[in-house]
This record gives structure tokens, sequence and C-alpha cells, in this order.
């Protein structure tokens, strides 16, 4: 630093304030410094600055998939919103499984991160009572979790209300859940959105035909298409397909068109996730947006807070549980 001060002609402290974007210099003694900096290949040593700010500028984004589309494009969201803010994102895969998870939670993991960011599939509530963290957590996802930690959710049950309740209102009675459970008792993807198909039958005095619920191994496309082929060799008649994730969908609309179904004048189908992919297919995939730049926003809005240097003096504060809206985003695969 001292040599770009040197070479700019200005102060060490007035090359450190344009480093890092610090107001009050002028135009024309920022172009110098900067010019410095590049004909001297000055590069920021990250790791001393975090050293000495007693942080490792990095956040962990913890999931249990990384084949999928969602949690994908989830992490380059992040990514792009961290860029600039002295922070890249570390992606920690856990299969899902219980003891990953908990691995993931354990001190000495959580301490080479400055905050987390965890979607739950196995761990309870329960296991999150006891133990406090130095790191913030930030969960996203159904499970529940404690008060002491941040829980940011999408609306599951009435993001399928609103797929559901479309495709009665455009003239589909025998409708297909791709990805559908019949327990009802655990909170969890699957089942909040079958809840939300069930509540939109109800309204409308529809009667749900349980032989239509379609359990999936994965919500993938592979397993997708599976389904909806093992759901017509059943015989069962339907006219359209909620899929409970976009990969099933997919599947789905392969399915049909290997059968010689049309979509959406035969069979009206629509995704959750309202991924990127879903508007370059053909037919074009209605889906539940579950508000995915919400998502990232409000993810880091609250990491930026917990994170920031006088963060522990609200420790003991209730954390917040924000769940954000669902809406539709309807395109050529339905009526």
């Amino acid at each position: 630093m001292i040599e770009v001060a040197r070479e700019a002609g200005v102060s060490a402290m007035t090359v450190s304030n344009v480093i890092n974007g610090r107001p009050g210099v002028s135009a024309a003694t920022r172009r110098r410094v900067l010019d410095a900096v590049a004909k001297l290949g000055y590069q920021v040593n990250l790791a001393a600055r975090h050293l000495r700010a007693g942080r490792t500028g990095t956040v962990g984004l913890i999931v249990p998939d990384l084949d999928g589309v969602y949690y994908a494009q989830l992490a380059d969201r992040l990514s792009r919103r961290m860029e600039g803010r002295g922070h890249h994102l570390a992606l920690v895969h856990t299969a899902g499984r219980r003891e990953r998870e908990l691995e993931a939670l354990s001190l000495g993991r959580l301490s080479m991160y400055d905050g987390v960011i965890m979607s739950l599939i196995q761990v309870e509530a329960a296991d999150l009572e006891g133990p406090t963290f130095d790191t913030p957590v930030i969960f996203i996802g159904e499970r529940p979790v404690p008060t002491t930690f941040d829980h940011v959710m999408m609306d599951n049950v009435g993001g399928a209300l609103l797929a559901t309740r479309h495709l009665l209102s455009t003239g589909s009675r025998r409708i297909a859940v791709i990805g559908g459970h019949h327990d009802d008792e655990v909170d969890n993807m699957p089942t909040l959105r079958t809840r939300g198909y069930r509540q939109a039958h109800a309204e409308l005095g529809a009667e749900v035909d349980e032989r239509l619920a379609v359990p999936l191994e994965a919500f993938t496309m592979e397993e997708g298409y599976r389904g909806l082929m093992r759901l017509h060799e059943s015989g069962v008649p339907f006219d359209g397909a909620f899929a409970l994730t976009d990969a099933a969908a997919l599947g789905a609309l392969r399915a049909l068109a290997d059968l010689g179904l049309r979509v959406p004048d035969d069979v009206q189908v629509i995704g959750f996730d309202n991924g990127k992919e879903t508007g370059f297919l053909t037919p074009r995939l209605s889906s539940v947006e579950p508000g995915n730049d919400i998502m990232a926003d409000t993810v880091m809005a609250l990491l930026q807070e917990r994170i920031r240097p006088d963060a522990a003096d609200d420790g003991a504060a209730p954390r917040r549980h924000i769940m954000l809206p669902a809406r539709l985003e309807l395109r050529e695969s339905t009526r």
C-alpha cells in the first residue's frame, strides 16, 4: 500500500479509502490511486484483513442437494449478492442425512464461517434447543426451528393452494399431485404442498381421489417421469398435474410427450420453484414463484445484521421467523 501511495502521490490512508470504497476522495485522486494499483499489480490481502478483524471472510451455505436446480440457483443468487461485501460463499452438501447435518452444525465446523445459511431435512427443533452458537446461523426451509434462530420460509401450503386452485378454475377436475404424500403428520415439503393441494379441493367442494397422489423417491426429472408413467399405466384418469418441484414437472412433461398427450389441451401441468429454465421449455412451464429473489435478499439482510461488529450485544434477542409470499407465474403449460 505504501508503494501505491508513493506512486500516486497520496497518503496511505487515501489509498485505503479508495480500496475500501469510502467517500471523501475526489474523482481525480481516486483515478490516480486506481492507476497506481493497476500499474503495480497491487492486490488486497483479504486473509490478513479478515484475520485482523477476527473473521474468516466465508459464509457457509449448507444444503441437502447439489444436483437439483433450486439450490444451485439459490447459491448463485446469494453469491452475486455477496460480491463486493468482503465475503465469499462455500457450499456444503449434507445429502439430507441427519448425521451430516449435525456434523455441519458442530462448533468446529461453524467456526470456519462468519455466518451460515442452512436448509434442514432431518434435524429436528429439539436437536437445536441445547447448543448455543457463536456463529450466526440462518435456517431456510420448512423444518421448524427454535425461536433463538432466524428462519426464512417459503409458503409451501399457500403456493400449492394457488397452483391447484388455478388448475381447478381452468377446467381440470382430476389433478395428479406428482410427489404427493398421504401422511400429513410431519411438516415437510411434500406434506405441506400436498396440504395446499387438498385445501384447494376443499374450497371448491371437489373430491380428492387418493389414487392421484403419486409419491416419488426423489424430486428429480427422472422420478417425475417415472411417477407420471406409473400413474398412466395404473389406468387412473387425470387431466391435470401439479408437480411439487419444477424438476419433477420437467419429467412429467417429457412423459406426457412420450404418451402423445398434449399440454395443456389434454393435461395441464404446473410446477413449483419457478426456476430459470421454466421459461425456456416447450411448452413453457407454469410454476409457483416462492419468492426466490426475496429469499436471497432477506437472508442477506439478516446475515449482514448478525455479523456486524456489535451484533454480539443482541445475541439473546429473539430472532426473526419470516414467511415469504408465493405467487403464480403462468405460462403455456396451463390454460
